[in-house]
């Protein structure tokens, strides 16, 4: 990418993520105005502090150097005290209802600004991924060729929904609370429907079918020290064919060159728009006996979208969202089952890759993540854990309903013993997104994207689903 259009990403991440920190502590500041509060600080971000002013109201306004969220200081909030000390114990107290108020605004601006922005897509459009889910190779022998899959067989449903692209396909199958996974492929006009086995990605984390799509594998990552870097391999390449055998897949490429150990082989590659002819030596490892080249492969460098316009309603966005949570929540639930576990959620890295990799596709693309974002800012800060909105309702509530303070010491224990959790949490995710994810960002950011013209999104007529024998 040219450095201006970095320049760029990085300014619409910090904007966009900061925006959404903005709008929810805002709620929580116009609230607490409105219902006679002390203000005493506004911050966006934690840490140190990068700059700032007081306002005539004494309000200290300032953003810190963790970007990973922001807080209103409010003496009088129920356990302010505990955490900034004593305080002023001038200041009267403020009825359970205004903090109860209060505790709910910044949740609640999240979804009004979520709202605006759904509404702006609705009336702009949004990019929708259009390249077909088709079968590329399926390995002789295995539970996909027994079952009767076969190569450009496209795929129309994964666990019960249709899917328009690839990313539909993983995102359903990776959250599906079976192993064994519901698929309605298409061949010939005709509809069938198999149930495949998912397994687990060794670098994704989670679970995969074991079908690749029907395009040109491309090198994600070269290792140091490997026989494809000694062969001249670059990240970003494309591969065509391998010792005379066209390409058609990642599972396909593997199983090529495991084939070959300590043979050399042609690749035809295709770099930056020319073809490109490499003599490459799978190395058998003596760990595992398996020949390798040392690449990690990733899928095509082109996805296609189609502007539909108008874009999906408001109501539409906020079902598939909460349809999302829904199946996520789920999944982490029944992790057993679904193989999800709590090292695949992301955090405040992840979340910035996966807007990064928004804003280059499209800046609609990216205000569509902002949906997503704002609404599960809303959701989690209303769980009932202290140091968190939620908490504070729910201590809230507690007086209100009881006529009794919620005693000191519990207070004290559990906002300290929710922020360790929290905390360490948060350097949990941080660690996979860093180990996992980021790694593969690199690969996602050098995809080639190609936006249609805005026009509808043609709805593509029910096939019949008679039974089909492959």
């Amino acid at each position: 990418m040219q450095w201006l259009e970095w320049i760029y990403i990085a300014g619409a991440m910090v904007f966009l993520f900061g925006a959404a920190v903005f709008v929810h502590e805002w709620g929580h500041y116009w609230m607490a105005r409105r219902r006679g509060f002390k203000v005493e600080g506004f911050s966006i971000g934690f840490g140190p502090k990068m700059f700032g002013w007081t306002d005539r109201h004494g309000v200290e306004w300032a953003v810190r150097w963790i970007p990973a969220g922001g807080f209103v200081k409010l003496p009088q909030m129920l356990t302010s005290e505990l955490i900034e000390g004593e305080g002023d114990k001038s200041l009267p107290r403020t009825s359970p209802v205004s903090r109860i108020l209060v505790s709910l605004a910044g949740p609640a601006m999240n979804v009004v600004f979520a709202f605006a922005i759904a509404t702006l897509i609705w009336r702009v459009g949004l990019p929708v991924a259009v390249n077909p889910a088709l079968v590329g190779y399926v390995e002789p022998g295995s539970p996909e060729m027994e079952l009767g899959v076969q190569e450009g067989d496209r795929i129309v449903r994964v666990d019960g929904r249709d899917v328009r692209s690839w990313e539909d396909v993983q995102q359903y199958t990776a959250l599906a609370l079976t192993n064994v996974v519901p698929v309605e492929l298409e061949r010939d006009g005709a509809r069938f429907t198999r149930h495949l086995p998912a397994t687990v990605h060794p670098d994704l984390g989670l679970k995969l079918l074991n079908l690749a799509p029907l395009d040109h594998p491309v090198a994600a990552e070269v290792q140091p020290g490997s026989a494809a870097e000694a062969a001249g391999l670059r990240a970003g390449d494309q591969f065509v064919s391998f010792a005379g055998v066209p390409v058609v897949g990642q599972a396909q490429l593997v199983s090529l060159i495991r084939k070959r150990p300590d043979t050399p082989g042609e690749f035809e590659i295709l770099r930056d728009g020319q073809t490109v002819r490499l003599q490459v030596t799978p190395v058998v490892d003596p760990a595992d006996g398996v020949a390798r080249i040392g690449v990690l492969l990733t899928g095509s460098t082109r996805t296609t979208y189609q502007v539909q316009r108008p874009g999906p309603t408001p109501a539409e966005q906020f079902g598939r969202v909460f349809t999302m949570m829904r199946d996520t929540f789920g999944a982490l639930i029944h992790a057993r089952q679904s193989g999800v576990s709590v090292k695949d959620v992301s955090g405040p890295v992840g979340i910035l890759g996966l807007l990064a990799g928004e804003l280059r596709v499209d800046y609609r693309r990216a205000l569509n993540f902002m949906v997503l974002l704002n609404l599960n800012l809303a959701v989690l800060n209303l769980l009932p854990i202290p140091v968190l909105d939620g908490g504070h309702i729910l201590m809230a509530m507690y007086e209100l309903v009881t006529r009794r303070k919620v005693s000191a010491r519990f207070q004290e224990v559990a906002t300290l013993g929710c922020a360790m959790l929290l905390l360490s949490f948060m350097v949990y995710v941080t660690f996979h997104d860093v180990t996992r994810r980021l790694p593969l960002l690199g690969s996602y950011l050098r995809h080639e994207t190609v936006v249609t013209p805005a026009e509808p999104v043609p709805v593509r007529p029910e096939a019949p689903s008679a039974p089909a024998t492959p």
